[in-house]
């Protein structure tokens, strides 16, 4: 899909729905009781698009599943966005390297990690779930899975992320800062049957080391979906949410009676106390629950999430640990 084309469709999209920014501190409250389905929840304003589909999609009669998939497949496919599909920063080689997942309201997963040349991998990590007895593929092996269900190959270093890598490589930099460019896109949805489903892509930590790979494909770090609970998703330094298991615990603390909210301050300040790299990065957490409330907290301020009940959707600005 060429810039233009994205450009005219989201421009229908977005004008189709009131949106609006709103304050997380002044949301959890009351907001929240009571709230009607279906809903989708998505990571940044990236996300609104996706968000907005996905609804589309859900209103028309399909499930959750498809409505993430179709809704994230979105932002993997718009070049402007330099953290998820085509256009995302590459690794210090200069290759493109794909991360995604999904989960359904059934428990069922599918991943795919270090993908190359394939512009949708969150697609592809369907495919892995539902025409395969595992849940997570890997590089080329990936890559091979992806081509033999239809995928075709193509280039995904856009000029603009090239030359973005060319001038760290020739300053000889180490790591950019994790919290620079590491925008997840993470989209949660309930459908009119009330089913969960829940599914994350991105290229990962710009200019990372070869092979490096994040939480985005792991279940339980990166997403996790239970339909009894709820589902929680994150985005920012993957290496965090892999240690901390994030996405399972908030789901976990939900069980356990927490409120969305609470659930990933909780794990938010969790992490916190464990790390040694203090305020060194950005972490945060989207969550929903089965009565579709929700929440979100990241570690620094800046994240915000969009939302989408019906035909309204609203751009939110998470509360963080630090200020």
């Amino acid at each position: 899909m060429n810039r233009k084309k994205f450009l005219i469709q989201s421009g229908i999209l977005s004008s189709a729905l009131l949106t609006k920014k709103i304050d997380a501190q002044n949301l959890f409250t009351s907001e929240n009781n009571n709230q009607t389905k279906p809903i989708v929840v998505s990571t940044w304003k990236h996300g609104l698009t996706a968000s907005i589909k996905a609804m589309e999609l859900i209103q028309s009669g399909a499930d959750s599943l498809t409505a993430v998939e179709k809704g994230i497949n979105i932002v993997e496919e718009d070049p402007s966005i330099t953290s998820v599909g085509i256009g995302g920063y590459p690794d210090a080689e200069g290759n493109v390297t794909l991360d995604a997942s999904i989960m359904d309201w059934k428990g069922n997963a599918g991943a795919v990690a270090y993908l190359q040349n394939i512009i949708n991998p969150i697609s592809v990590a369907r495919k892995v779930m539902e025409n395969t007895k595992h849940v997570l593929l890997a590089g080329k092996g990936a890559l091979e899975f992806a081509k033999s269900t239809g995928f075709k190959e193509q280039n995904l270093l856009t000029e603009n992320a090239k030359n973005k890598w060319l001038k760290w490589k020739e300053k000889k930099q180490e790591l950019i800062s994790p919290h620079l460019n590491h925008d997840t896109i993470g989209l949660l949805a309930i459908d009119k049957s009330g089913n969960i489903s829940g599914g994350v892509s991105t290229s990962g930590w710009a200019f990372k080391l070869p092979g490096r790979i994040g939480d985005s494909p792991i279940i339980g770090a990166g997403l996790y979906v239970d339909n009894e609970v709820g589902g929680a998703c994150s985005t920012g330094l993957g290496e965090e949410a892999i240690k901390s298991v994030g996405s399972f615990l908030i789901v976990e603390k939900m069980r356990e009676g927490f409120s969305p909210n609470e659930a990933c301050k909780y794990v938010i300040e969790r992490i916190d106390r464990k790390t040694t790299n203090k305020n060194k990065f950005q972490l945060a957490f989207l969550a929903i629950n089965k009565n579709g409330e929700v929440g979100s907290y990241s570690l620094l301020p800046g994240f915000e999430y969009a939302k989408v009940i019906s035909e309204n959707s609203v751009l939110i600005k998470s509360a963080s640990l630090k200020q």
